[in-house]
């Protein structure tokens, strides 16, 4: 279970968060909503244990994969290079069962910047979830897409977290995206910012399947 209790966080004279508490269990989604510049990938980064300069606690597992707002892939290495050098002891064989199950089977050789956006989206989700990581943290991942493909990420990123099962933490700032894909939301608001609704678990009765065929 990840615990996370972050009394304070600021940067200089400029306070960004305090008192944001909350608990995330093995298996779960939960996304954090608020307004642009309010501080939920200053969360993130905190729980990630990239920035360690907070008044607070957190407790995480070992095992963290962290999907960024841009994809953040060498571009310099092919796809399936991609996910060999950030998890070295995986096999190639079930680095390319990777790459097939987010529908990039036939780009195991191409490049990043030969790769649409949508693509390398897929191709990082891939390398996140490789490693089955514990706690799986995504910051905005569909930014910036088209709606379809928006829609298709999502669809596919709910197949990824049924079939591994990390405590999953996400943000967004679209309330229908978060509905979609979580269990929970938490909402920050305020300067500092602070938790000012947790509702009760989302009753989710609409998860699309992921369709392989959708993504070709």
């Amino acid at each position: 279970m990840i615990q996370v209790d972050v009394r304070a966080k600021d940067f200089g004279s400029t306070h960004v968060l305090k008192n944001v508490s909350f608990t995330l269990h093995p298996g779960e989604c939960l996304a954090v909503l608020g307004p642009s510049g309010i501080g939920k990938s200053t969360l993130l980064r905190l729980v990630a244990g990239i920035d360690t300069n907070f008044s607070g606690t957190i407790t995480r597992p070992d095992n963290i994969a962290f999907v960024f707002q841009e994809p953040t892939l060498l571009p310099w290495r092919n796809a399936l290079d991609n996910l060999l050098l950030v998890h070295p002891g995986l096999s190639r064989q079930v680095a390319q069962e990777s790459l097939a199950r987010v529908g990039l089977a036939e780009k195991a050789a191409a490049f990043p910047g030969q790769l649409s956006l949508g693509q390398q989206r897929r191709l990082a989700l891939a390398r996140a979830f490789v490693g089955r990581p514990e706690l799986l943290i995504l910051d905005e991942p569909f930014a910036s897409l088209d709606q379809e493909t928006a829609m298709r990420m999502r669809a596919l990123t709910q197949y990824l977290l049924k079939e591994v099962r990390p405590a999953t933490l996400f943000v967004t700032h679209e309330r229908d995206e978060a509905r979609q894909l979580a269990d929970r939301i938490l909402e920050l608001s305020g300067s500092p910012a602070t938790i000012t609704k947790q509702p009760a678990a989302l009753h989710n009765v609409v998860r699309p399947l992921f369709q392989r065929e959708e993504l070709k």
